[in-house]
């Protein structure tokens, strides 16, 4: 590869997390280029609407009523005594 011509400014986290990956003697522009060709796992609105709003408020409730049953469980369980 070249020599870069051009620079980009990360933040000191974005710097932290592409030095973790590093293998070896990569460069900064290798990990990045391994990374950004890596598979994803998609991008975060790939899974918006294909649930119908049926089956969307059937999972809303199911999900309601187990917080509600934590809930009650955390509630009534014995206090421990000192």
């Amino acid at each position: 590869m070249g020599a870069a011509n051009e620079q980009i400014r990360v933040s000191e986290t974005v710097k932290r997390k592409i030095e973790r990956r590093r293998r070896g003697n990569e460069s900064y522009n290798d990990v990045l280029e391994r990374v950004l060709g890596e598979q994803d796992s998609g991008d975060f609105e790939d899974g918006f609407g294909r649930w119908s709003s049926d089956e969307a408020d059937r999972v809303r409730e199911e999900r309601r009523k187990s917080k509600a049953k934590r809930k009650r469980r955390m509630r009534d369980r014995p206090t421990d005594s000192a």
